[in-house]
């Protein structure tokens, strides 16, 4: 899985923080407003929209109506077609603003270089603040490192509206990875220089958050004093998460959640100790749970650190908020040193929150002496036994995952009869991780292999994927044999698309890194008349249509978005009234980014019998922006996430379907098994 927010687990990035408040969402109230697809016109640039077809959405773009115009730049948006640039261009100087402004964003999603010198000029002569600042993200999301410095040509002087703009192309650039010195630099008197608001502010601090780590050792040079004010004094909780991040590198090699540590980079010496004092004091004291939990991925774990770090650590598992408790013992999983797993174990038996417990556990296990690792997988084993929730017995067998003895238990559960699939899918990935500690027999092997040639014909999609991954994967599998490729073949054939798409892409990675393909296989998405956009339904959604979703928690309540994702709220909307998402489970959540649910599966595996395409509407995922999630572009279907925190590297690539307006605090307080009590569309206050 190589997607931020796949329909199963995707990978957790190693920002979880970063943020783009490009406007606050306002609720809409009173009556039931109509919304725009009465117009012909517009459902006829939807439907090519949706069908990708680039050649008829072009004409729009010269069309007499500037709302026409502009709904065929922004539907590009979402086909990201490079053909579609030189077309674009014109659009820049289009007499109407909200024209120019879909037609900058359009050409910031293509990414394409070739737009940066009309983009740089829509820049310097642009008198629209709103569409200069638009130009301005584009030419972050089109420059190359040669063209970098066009981000800053454009001079700010006593400008503020001009340097958030510049604040805004620095950020997108360094979300992909493009920084240097003098951009750095450039950041740091945006933040010092201007009296920016707090967009404008935290697009400066993402931009220092997400530069390149060969760079550290300018940023801590350039930026060290200013990251260190921000995280002790920022009014925004995002700003100050973000100068987390960016300090976090400084003070060491930081913390991957629930996973292994990234290879220290250098920086100057001087600025380690500061770096790692400021996380710790806001990881035991910032007035936001977020920013706590920010500060505690960052804390440093070297021989010279650990030990003021830990005591950090070891109070933080006392918060009174769960997910900052959770991401201290996951620090504790991936970084413990010198702690014995007794001790470990004991601190896990204080906790009455499943995932801060099992998750101690697994540490336990993990630094475990031979002689003690057998008792403390015992308790594991025991707890699993008498755990109701199939998604603590998850966890549980996760924990076991890091004991190499556990290997027959996990194969058992992982192929037991009438097996969940929530339990099955964890079982076969602890077995997975089992095999990969360094004290796993040789002997055992055998046994290994025929546990991943099961999971093949078992056909169990989750199964599928690990296994795949697993047989791919030379340290596990030296040399994969011809009966392992027929199987992947096999269980590839057996695949039901496109529902079954990500588990398709897993076996499909394997095969093309088994037999040397030259290039991946593109994946087979599916096509929009296996579910084209249901135009009747659409016109009968206000465009105010609000949704109280219940659960375990408390009450959120959306406000769907069909102006901007027709096709994604037809589809939520059409399974809402099948009650399809009452009484299914929220699968994951990851403690400053996501809350993920509408799993049939309960697993993060499951789907419907159609797939979506992208809908990549003019906004940015914020707090409690809903999502859709996919296994790529076009592959959308029944899961939806809801953001913690503002998220700029989801912008553009994940399509927002509606937006929390109230309930944010049952949000935060929802955890892996919460259940979707009931989901029903409700008419406005």
């Amino acid at each position: 899985m190589t997607l931020l927010l796949s329909r199963r687990w995707g990978l957790v990035p190693a920002v979880l923080l970063l943020a783009a408040c490009a406007r606050t969402p306002r609720p809409s109230a009173g009556a039931p407003v109509a919304n725009k697809y009465a117009d012909a016109t517009l459902r006829e640039i939807g439907t090519a929209q949706d069908e990708r077809n680039t050649a008829a959405l072009l004409p729009f773009l010269k069309n007499a109506n500037p709302a026409y115009r502009r709904e065929a730049a922004l539907a590009l948006a979402s086909v990201q077609a490079r053909a579609a640039v030189p077309a674009l261009l014109p659009s820049l100087r289009d007499a109407d603003p909200a024209v120019r402004r879909a037609a900058a964003y359009a050409l910031g999603q293509t990414g394409d270089s070739l737009a940066v010198d009309s983009l740089r000029v829509r820049v310097l002569q642009e008198p629209d603040p709103l569409v200069r600042r638009y130009a301005h993200e584009a030419l972050g999301r089109c420059v190359t490192r040669h063209s970098l410095p066009e981000l800053w040509r454009v001079p700010v002087l006593t400008d503020t509206a001009r340097a958030g703009a510049q604040a805004w192309g620095l950020a997108r650039a360094a979300l992909r990875g493009l920084s240097s010195p003098e951009a750095i630099r450039r950041t740091v008197l945006l933040i010092n220089d201007f009296k920016l608001n707090d967009g404008p502010r935290l697009a400066a601090a993402t931009a220092l958050a997400r530069a390149p780590r060969a760079l550290n050792a300018d940023l801590a040079r350039l930026a060290g004093s200013p990251l260190l004010r921000l995280l002790a004094q920022d009014r925004y909780y995002a700003v100050r998460a973000a100068a987390a991040t960016a300090l976090g590198r400084l003070a060491g090699p930081p913390a991957s959640p629930g996973g292994p540590a990234s290879a220290p980079v250098a920086a100057t010496p001087a600025a380690l100790p500061t770096a790692a004092g400021a996380l710790r004091r806001a990881a035991a004291r910032d007035a936001d749970y977020r920013v706590r939990v920010v500060a505690l991925r960052g804390l440093p774990y070297g021989p010279a650190a650990y030990g003021a770090s830990r005591t950090t650590v070891f109070g933080a598992l006392r918060d009174r908020r769960e997910p900052v408790a959770l991401t201290a013992a996951e620090w504790l999983l991936a970084h413990a040193r010198g702690e014995t797993g007794d001790a470990l174990a004991a601190e896990a038996t204080r906790h009455d929150a499943w995932r801060v417990r099992a998750t101690l556990l697994a540490a336990a296990l993990k630094v475990a002496s031979p002689a003690s690792r057998p008792s403390i997988a015992g308790t594991v084993e025991k707890r699993y036994g008498a755990a109701a929730s199939v998604y603590e017995k998850g966890y549980l067998l996760q924990a076991l995952g890091e004991n190499a003895g556990s290997f027959d238990f996990l194969q058992r559960e992982a192929f037991a009869a009438g097996q969940s699939p929530v339990v099955g899918g964890y079982a076969l990935g602890a077995l997975v991780a089992a095999r990969r500690q360094a004290d796993f027999p040789a002997s055992r092997q055998n046994d290994f292999a025929g546990a991943l040639r099961q999971a093949l014909a078992g056909g169990d999609v989750a199964q599928l994927a690990a296994a795949a991954e697993a047989l791919a994967d030379p340290q596990l599998v030296p040399t994969a044999a011809p009966a392992d490729l027929a199987a992947l073949r096999q269980a590839q054939a057996k695949l039901q698309l496109p529902r079954d798409i990500e588990a398709w892409q897993g076996l499909q990675q394997a095969l093309d890194k088994l037999t040397r393909a030259p290039q991946p296989t593109p994946s087979p998405v599916g096509q929009a008349r296996q579910h084209p956009i249901d135009w009747g339904l659409v016109q009968s959604i206000p465009a105010n249509q609000r949704v109280k979703i219940s659960t375990t928690q408390g009450d959120v309540v959306l406000e769907l978005k069909v102006n901007d994702a027709p096709g994604s709220v037809a589809s939520f909307v059409a399974l809402v009234r099948r009650h399809f998402y009452d009484g299914l489970y929220f699968h994951r959540v990851v403690p400053d980014f996501v809350v993920q649910g509408g799993d049939p599966r309960g697993d993060g595996s499951g789907s419907t019998d159609y797939t979506l395409r992208s809908e990549f509407g003019d906004l940015r995922y914020q707090e409690g922006s809903v999502g859709l999630a996919s296994a790529g572009k076009d592959t959308e279907s029944c899961q939806w996430f809801i953001t913690h925190t503002p998220t700029p590297h989801l912008d553009g690539r994940y399509t927002i379907f509606a937006q929390v307006i109230s309930g944010m605090a049952a949000v935060h307080h929802l955890e892996i098994g919460d259940k979707i009590v009931a989901v029903e569309l409700v008419a406005n206050p």
